[in-house]
């Protein structure tokens, strides 16, 4: 029976994962100072796009578990990122809605976010990053939504 050997060097799973790991690890680096941690940098993005958010919308935007999310949240509140409010018309439900410190922390956030994209491929052109950005998108996209085709 001949199997092929796994060579991670050509797999675009291992590769991405690793690049993420490091896409992760150098934002942290630099989002650190600013007293913010990676998962809370997602969130911040996704509420700086629409504050007032409900829980569900964040980590169904997310891709993320209802508790990491709740975690996350906590953390944010307790860090004074965050409010909840009594959603209009749910009474179940919260709002989660940007402070002043988040917002102040947008454009220095989002700097360091940027910085560490161009570290990593700012060596690639305009048309070899947008195919890059595009095929990364078009993988995220299929594995959502489970195609193997």
């Amino acid at each position: 029976m001949t199997t092929d050997n796994f060579d991670r060097t050509r797999s675009a799973g291992y590769l991405a994962n690793h690049m993420a790991r490091l896409f992760a690890q150098r934002l942290n680096e630099r989002i650190r100072p600013l007293g913010l941690a990676p998962a809370q940098f997602m969130t911040l993005l996704e509420l700086w796009e629409e504050d007032g958010l409900t829980q569900r919308e964040l980590f169904e935007r997310l891709d993320v578990e209802q508790a990491t999310m709740a975690n996350t949240l906590a953390r944010m509140e307790r860090d004074g990122l965050i409010e909840r409010r009594a959603h209009a018309t749910d009474a179940r439900a919260k709002t989660i809605h940007l402070t002043e410190r988040a917002r102040d922390l947008r454009d220095p956030a989002q700097a360091a976010a940027r910085d560490v994209n161009a570290m990593a491929l700012g060596h690639l052109n305009g048309d070899d990053l947008h195919l890059f950005v595009s095929t990364m998108r078009s993988a995220v996209e299929r594995l959502k939504a489970g195609e193997a085709d």
